[in-house]
């Protein structure tokens, strides 16, 4: 008999039927993770520390999320939220990257949230709102649904890596690995790298390629 699962955390009322009346609510529960997480990052998030914030014990916040991986969708969740949703325009790739930029900043913000999006996607209230709108916005793209849920999927997955690779660029093992390949290009016994950190030097300043690689993507997967 295959073992029943307990429903996503948005499948359960807030509020039980019965009993004291809750003195909290999950939005403030969230809003003192997310911001204990933008400080400390993700690893100091407890439930006791978040009660601690709340000024309340932390057997009393089971009353209102039962595990600490509920309260993180909560948290990646109401981050979906932070997104402005305009009607529309008419061209899906405009409205995409608009989005994407958005999910940039958002994430940016929170240098937790793309580690959460790669490692621990969630899909709840703010997030289906956000998929309502791509399925709009591609409601007259001739692509498949299947396709059109990967797209959905690449913006948030793209994006993700994108700022964890800008966050590591700033490292000081990256300044290293990066004086180590300009090492092995001046010794020639590469061509190619050689190559390419030449024309990359010949353009001087190449500006951002977020734009381009995720226009690029998102093409590739709608055809």
């Amino acid at each position: 008999m295959a073992e029943q699962q307990e429903p996503v955390i948005w499948m359960r009322p807030e509020q039980a039927p019965v009993g004291r009346r809750a003195e909290r609510s999950r939005a403030e529960i969230t809003a003192a993770a997310v911001e204990l997480a933008d400080r400390e990052g993700l690893e100091a998030v407890s439930m006791r520390r978040v009660a601690s914030i709340l000024g309340t014990g932390a057997a009393s916040l089971y009353r209102y999320v039962a595990t600490r991986d509920e309260l993180l969708d909560l948290m990646t969740d109401s981050t979906a939220g932070e997104y402005h949703l305009p009607a529309p325009s008419g061209d899906w790739q405009a409205d995409l990257l608009t989005l994407a930029r958005q999910a940039r900043q958002i994430m940016r913000r929170h240098p937790w949230l793309p580690a959460m999006v790669m490692g621990r996607p969630t899909l709840g209230p703010h997030g289906i709102d956000l998929l309502e709108h791509v399925l709009d916005v591609l409601a007259d793209h001739p692509a498949d649904p299947a396709c059109k849920l990967e797209a959905f999927a690449l913006i948030s997955g793209l994006t993700a890596l994108f700022v964890q690779n800008e966050r590591a660029a700033t490292d000081t093992s990256a300044t290293r690995r990066s004086a180590y390949l300009r090492h092995v290009a001046a010794a020639g016994s590469h061509p190619r790298i050689t190559a390419l950190l030449a024309a990359s030097t010949s353009d001087g300043n190449p500006g951002d390629r977020f734009d381009v690689v995720v226009v690029r993507a998102l093409t590739g997967v709608l055809g």
